[in-house]
């Protein structure tokens, strides 16, 4: 989701207030590195560019992807370039996994949960994150959105305990997230209207995100769990 026109147009301290999900990404994957012991083997599996192998400093990371996801991307800092169904590694090498933002790409989800869980040692930790309500992205190379129940049965199939699913927001998160989305179909002299229209209420909303309780609305989900 290419969201640099609020770094041209908000305060730099607006970015985690606008690109929540995203903030709550970083969040929990240096929460998920620091919680890792020193050299720990840690697959990132749909790693693209490489972008969470900074968090992974003091742990033996693993970029893996299948490299077709965006052409502009540059994966040339990939340990491996493989399909994630089919993982080049022998069972259980790795003490951590991480998958973000990246299942809804892969032809066979499930197959790719469980070549993860595969190459974990029993009792190694996976951080999931999907996304249940985002536009189509990295076209063609986008297949699926997941509710809770749906990335619930995926982890425990593949043999994962300890299954926690947190929701990224609610539904006023979601709504100034669509709002502020409707910002590219805006050009030239329409760009500062549409700025001035959209952007005051966007900012405003995610105060009532508090009203939906259930969750039901999201932009994805963080999911936590363990290989038995």
């Amino acid at each position: 989701m290419n969201f640099q026109w609020v770094e041209r147009h908000l305060p730099r301290f607006l970015h985690r207030h606008i690109l929540n999900f995203e903030a709550r990404i970083e969040d929990a994957v240096k929460e998920f590195a620091a919680a890792l012991a020193p050299e720990a083997r840690v697959l990132d599996a749909g790693a693209g560019e490489g972008k969470h192998a900074a968090c992974f400093a003091r742990q033996r990371y693993c970029g893996v992807d299948l490299a077709v996801g965006d052409a502009s991307w540059d994966y040339r800092h990939l340990d491996a370039v493989a399909d994630l169904t089919a993982l080049p590694f022998p069972e259980g090498c790795f003490e951590a996994a991480i998958n973000i933002v990246t299942l809804e790409h892969v032809h066979e989800p499930a197959g790719a949960v469980g070549e993860i869980a595969r190459v974990l040692k029993p009792g190694g930790r996976l951080l999931l994150i999907v996304p249940q309500e985002w536009e189509v992205h990295q076209a063609p190379h986008d297949y699926y959105r997941f509710t809770r129940y749906g990335v619930r049965r995926l982890l425990e199939r593949a043999g994962f305990v300890d299954i926690h699913v947190l929701a990224a927001g609610g539904y006023f998160r979601l709504l100034s997230r669509r709002l502020l989305s409707g910002l590219r179909f805006f050009h030239g002299i329409w760009n500062v209207p549409a700025v001035l229209l959209l952007a005051p209420p966007a900012l405003l909303l995610p105060a009532l995100d508090f009203l939906d309780r259930d969750r039901n609305f999201t932009l994805g989900y963080l999911c936590t769990a363990r290989k038995c």
